[in-house]
């Protein structure tokens, strides 16, 4: 096994080059090529390369009249919409420092955020959110000014940035260079108070060039599309923001997540970005509708015959008779599968959680490969990927050319490269401690294939040690388990304990469907159906399941069933969706004692 692999770069950034660049770029270069798409009464409208550099010019003189100076920092608290990334490329060629903000955030981090980042401005989207600033801003000396995106501010931004000359705006957009600091991302934190993350022009520049020169088949100018429906405060969702405009390509947004299906068949892409809960749930919706129109055992030989023919691919090929199946299959199944992910869309970038291996080989088998990458706000999100030629399911890929992996010797994922971040803002101390020799510690635990391929396989500072002293490592059972329809979370506890236990609650979603399927009361709840055998077997399933992908000694040996939910707003998950286990650990503590002493 390798400790460390590193792979050439095939793009350099310029040394006094940052992101306004790029819309400068595709206006001059592209002018006509439509780079965007957004909302106009219910139906998608272009705006070609030249059309939005107009936009963009419009809204930066709009800061900058309202006192913005270079190295200024503006918030921007939104769902994803097209007026976020107009707002990124404002405030970029204005010479300013972007500040997301997630649009769930509590005021306590709203107030924590902007001050600590010194914004002098805050663009908010929705009455809520305008609400959350104004009753934290006697606490914002420094925040002067707000906007409301959903109150005509963009508007009102531009009419303010009328008088300002076109030579101003010349001189702004060129002040930063590649070390000057693009955007502060405030990690969603499962312990304590978040950190800002300096990301700067370079590090966006860096990643984004290297991936769209390593797979150019996917960012192809007129004619590659992508659809957003993450979260722009997410780091994953920036570099798809930023991605689109270096090739450039169409970028569309979806606010609301509950609306993506629909989006999909409408907007037509041909990528998307995902998190893995999104793809579990459009292979869990797609098997449940299968089943309730009595083709469930159809779907899922279908489906063992996709997983079969992508390991097939990596095994010599398929044989005759899998292709044959393959190809009947295709016709029954994989198209309308291929069709809701809007029938154009062929491959996929996932990340933030294990995508887990069978539905890794199920979606390359139905015609989607689904690539999976890995990364933190802090390596500027994808340090690692698969590319689309030679992708390893399993795997979350090779280094981002140009960069470096190693493994340190407690087993430690170290990345070095000119994507990683340079530092904590206001926290020298924290800075230091991630930060030695040019090498990020990132808390992951993971190894290295003879290729270079990245396998992770836990949290460094999760490792539960039980009392018989084996070390379990909670992530590749949790996201096993997790995968399965009827879950929502699940949480692996047993510190200290003499097994291996862990807590579940069951999916919002996915819970009338499984009541109707199992002829349960419609308005039963999960706590009416505590003690149900069918859905504590259901359960049991996802558990034994689970307990493949780990040895007997790290298997789950009973676990309990939560009658409410893990979410954000009950403050057990970051918005990021990663579980605070510490707040679950003392929430839930009763329910955990109860593994353990009742039988």
């Amino acid at each position: 096994m390798l400790e460390e692999f590193s792979l050439p770069a095939r793009y350099q950034v310029p040394s006094e080059g940052n992101l306004a660049d790029l819309v400068h770029q595709n206006a001059e270069r592209h002018p006509g090529v439509a780079v965007l798409s957004r909302k106009a009464d219910g139906q998608w409208q272009d705006l070609t390369a030249a059309q939005f550099l107009a936009e963009v010019h419009a809204a930066a003189k709009g800061l900058i009249a309202a006192g913005v100076g270079p190295g200024d920092r503006v918030a921007v608290m939104s769902r994803t919409r097209y007026e976020w990334t107009l707002l990124d490329f404002a405030i970029w060629t204005a010479g300013a420092i972007t500040v997301p903000v997630y649009e769930t955030s509590s005021a306590e981090q709203v107030q924590w955020i902007l001050g600590d980042s010194g914004a002098l401005v805050v663009i908010t989207e929705t009455d809520q959110h305008a609400a959350v600033v104004a009753g934290v801003r006697e606490a914002l000396p420094e925040l002067k000014h707000t906007w409301q995106i959903e109150r005509d501010g963009i508007a009102a931004l531009v009419r303010g940035g009328q008088d300002v000359a076109d030579q101003v705006i010349a001189e702004r957009r060129v002040i930063a260079n590649a070390d000057s600091i693009a955007t502060i991302v405030y990690t969603s934190g499962t312990t304590g108070r978040p950190k800002g993350c300096q990301l700067t022009h370079g590090n966006f520049l860096a990643e984004l060039g290297n991936v769209t020169a390593r797979m150019p088949e996917l960012f192809v100018t007129g004619e590659s599309s992508v659809l957003l429906f993450l979260p722009l405060a997410h780091v994953l969702g920036r570099i798809a923001e930023i991605a689109a405009a270096i090739a450039p390509v169409k970028l569309g947004h979806v606010s609301d997540i509950r609306n993506v299906t629909e989006e999909l068949g409408s907007f037509k892409p041909t990528l998307i970005l995902g998190v893995p809960r999104v793809f579990e749930k459009v292979y869990n919706t797609a098997r449940a509708k299968a089943q309730a129109d009595g083709k469930g055992k159809i779907f899922d030989r279908a489906a063992d015959t996709a997983v079969a023919y992508s390991r097939a691919l990596d095994a010599g090929g398929p044989s005759l008779g899998l292709r044959i199946k393959h190809a009947i299959f295709d016709k029954l199944v994989y198209v309308k599968l291929r069709n809701a992910l809007g029938g154009r869309c062929k491959t996929a970038i996932s990340g933030g959680a294990p995508l887990g291996e069978r539905l890794g080989h199920f979606y390359r088998g139905i015609g989607f490969s689904v690539l999976e990458g890995y990364g933190l706000t802090e390596s500027c999100a994808a340090t690692t990927f698969n590319p689309n030629v030679r992708p390893k399911i399993g795997t979350v890929g090779q280094p981002l050319p140009g960069s470096s992996v190693r493994i340190a010797e407690d087993g430690e994922v170290q990345l070095k490269g000119p994507q990683i971040f340079t530092g904590y803002w206001n926290n020298p101390t924290a800075t230091a401690e991630a930060l030695q020799d040019g090498w990020f510690s990132t808390g992951d635990l993971g190894s290295l294939d003879a290729d270079g391929y990245l396998t992770i396989t836990g949290r460094k500072k999760e490792i539960i040690v039980t009392a018989g002293g084996k070390n379990v490592a909670p992530a590749v059972i949790e996201d096993r388990i997790r995968a399965h329809a009827l879950v929502g979370e699940v949480m692996v506890v047993g510190d200290r304990k003499p097994f291996i236990a862990c807590l579940i609650t069951v999916d919002d979603e996915f819970f009338p469907r499984w009541k109707a399927l199992n002829n349960k009361p419609a308005d039963a709840t999960v706590a009416d159906l505590r003690e149900d055998p069918d859905l504590l077997a259901a359960l049991q399933a996802a558990v034994d399941d689970g307990n493949q992908a780990v040895s007997h000694a790290e298997a789950v040996k009973k676990f309990r069933l939560l009658t409410t939910t893990f979410t954000e707003a009950s403050g057990h998950l970051t918005p990021s969706l990663k579980l605070k286990r510490n707040v679950v650990l003392k929430d839930y503590a009763a329910d955990i004692e109860a593994l353990y002493t009742k039988k």
